[in-house]
């Protein structure tokens, strides 16, 4: 499990805690996780579904929602493995190697999310901006441009994580403090300097997702401009009916994020629980809700649904 030598041990696996203090929650934890995961399967999946098969939907903003459902879905397919083989098999150990290639995706597909909730800010930017031109600005190749620079943006940004990671000697202790690997976790428990990982971290956050945080707000500024100038009242409303949704979803990812980063950084004095309780909401509560959301406020994804469970009745 690990080498020994003269100065120090270098671990070649780490240990992932369940619930920590409480191991003899983790059954009960165990089917709670296997209800989310499916309900996330379920959710996108059908989501992915009524968009493909419904011709009315081959618009850009159930384009770009389909691809924030595989990216959501992608998202909880990098932490299952290990979620299941603490909670369902009691088996935390994890190789080196495993724990920094899963730590790879899950920031990756984070800095995606973050990425595609632009690209849906835009989406609705351009529809209520410019409504006539729409279709025309925003094509299947335009679309299809977007999502590649939003995946190859994520790429290039978390690229150099696993490397930072791989450079550390781990001494103290080889005990992470989710059921799962994160950047951040990882690296206090290193043995050497982390401030080369600590500042490049703060990078990542301040020019990806908090850069995207201000674009976001900032579209969504000239969206309430543009509204207001709207002379009926029941189209004002109407019109801001349809960016409902994307604010949810926005809420969805930067809300749990902000109090993961703020609790990691800051809240080395709160109880252990308190970490795992913030990471579990942030990597898990999008990928459940946002096809709730999509599918209770947008009209033409609930009564695609509907019809669907009609027939099958």
């Amino acid at each position: 499990m690990m080498n020994f030598n003269i100065s120090h041990a270098n671990y070649h696996s780490f240990i992932l805690t369940g619930i920590p203090g409480m191991p003899d929650k983790n059954p009960w934890m165990a089917f709670a996780l296997g209800f989310l995961y499916t309900l996330t399967l379920l959710g996108n999946g059908t989501i992915l579904a009524v968009t493909k098969v419904d011709q009315s939907l081959h618009e850009p903003m159930y384009y770009f929602l389909s691809i924030l459902a595989l990216t959501d879905v992608s998202l909880s397919m990098s932490t299952l493995p290990t979620m299941l083989s603490i909670f369902w098999f009691n088996a935390p150990e994890i190789a080196f190697d495993a724990c920094i290639t899963q730590m790879f995706f899950i920031h990756g597909f984070g800095v995606v999310e973050s990425g595609v909730l632009v690209s849906m800010a835009f989406d609705r930017f351009v529809a209520i901006r410019n409504p006539l031109r729409y279709v025309s600005i925003l094509t299947q190749g335009v679309i299809a441009k977007i999502g590649i620079t939003v995946l190859a943006r994520a790429v290039c940004v978390v690229f150099p994580v696993p490397f930072l990671i791989k450079r550390l000697p781990f001494c103290h202790s080889n005990v992470l403090s989710h059921p799962y690997c994160l950047h951040q976790d990882a690296m206090r428990l290193a043995c050497a300097s982390t401030r080369i990982n600590s500042l490049y971290g703060l990078i990542i956050v301040i020019f990806t997702l908090g850069w995207d945080a201000l674009i976001i707000l900032f579209s969504h500024v000239l969206i309430l401009q543009t509204v207001l100038g709207i002379a009926s009242r029941a189209e004002r409303f109407k019109t801001l009916n349809t960016c409902l949704s994307h604010i949810c979803a926005v809420l969805l990812f930067y809300v749990p994020l902000i109090g993961v980063t703020m609790v990691h950084r800051f809240g080395k004095h709160l109880s252990p629980v308190v970490h795992t309780l913030m990471a579990n909401i942030y990597l898990l509560l999008p990928p459940v809700m946002n096809p709730i959301v999509y599918s209770v406020k947008t009209k033409q994804i609930r009564r695609r649904i509907i019809q669907v469970f009609q027939r099958k009745v």
